[in-house]
C-alpha cells in the first residue's frame, strides 16, 4: 500500500506542473521579442531610406527647375550656386554622400540627343557631345533642348548596414527651358 500514495503524489505533482501557467507570459515574450525588434528596426530603416529617396527626387527636380528658370545663358558660377543649393534640399541628411549633375541635352534635326554642357557637384560632369538616350516620351523629337538634373546619394543604413551595405539612391529629371528654347553655359 505504500506504492499507492507515492503514485498518487507523483500524479498530483505532474498535474500541478502541467497546469502551472506562471511562466508562460515570460516564455512567449522571450520568443516574440527578437521578431518585434527586427520589425521595429526594419521599419525605422525603411522609413529613413524612403525619406532620403524622396529628398533625392526633390533635389533632381529642384536643380533642373532652377536651371530652366534662367534666361538664354548661365555661367559656371551660376550653375555651381544652383548645385550648391542642393545641400539645403537634402538636409538634414549629409550632403557629403550627394552627387548632383545638371546638363543641357539637345537633339539635332534627326532627333539624336547629345550633351551640350554639364556641371557637377561632388562628381564628374558629363562630356560635351556625349550621346544620350532620352526617355520614350521625349525620344526622337527634333531640335529641342532639355535640362537634365541627376542626383545620386550613397545611403548607408544606421543599423542594417551589415545586411544591405551602402545603397545607391538615384533619380533624374528632364525639363524644358522656360524662358528660351535653350540655355547656353558661357564658361562650362
Amino acid at each position: 500500500m505504500t506504492s499507492q500514495p507515492a503514485m498518487t503524489t507523483a500524479l498530483t505533482r505532474w498535474r500541478h506542473w502541467r497546469d502551472d501557467r506562471r511562466g508562460v507570459a515570460a516564455v512567449e515574450f522571450a520568443i516574440v521579442l527578437p521578431f518585434m525588434l527586427a520589425l521595429y528596426i526594419g521599419g525605422v530603416e525603411l522609413g529613413d531610406g524612403m525619406a532620403i529617396q524622396l529628398k533625392v527626387t526633390d533635389t533632381a527636380h529642384i536643380v533642373a527647375d532652377l536651371t530652366t528658370q534662367q534666361t538664354t545663358s548661365v555661367t559656371a558660377a551660376n550653375v555651381q550656386s544652383i548645385l550648391g543649393a542642393s545641400s539645403a534640399t537634402i538636409a538634414p541628411y549629409s550632403s557629403s554622400n550627394l552627387v548632383v549633375t545638371v546638363s543641357e541635352v539637345s537633339t539635332d534635326a534627326s532627333g539624336a540627343a547629345t550633351v551640350t554642357w554639364s556641371q557637377s557637384l561632388n562628381g564628374t560632369k558629363r562630356s560635351a557631345r556625349q550621346p544620350m538616350t532620352l526617355p520614350a516620351s521625349l525620344a526622337g523629337q527634333p531640335n529641342i533642348s532639355l535640362i537634365l538634373g541627376e542626383v545620386s546619394y550613397a545611403y548607408t543604413p544606421n543599423l542594417g548596414y551589415t545586411i544591405t551595405g551602402t545603397v545607391m539612391l538615384t533619380d533624374s529629371y528632364y525639363l524644358f527651358p522656360r524662358n528660351s528654347t535653350s540655355i547656353a553655359c558661357t564658361d562650362c
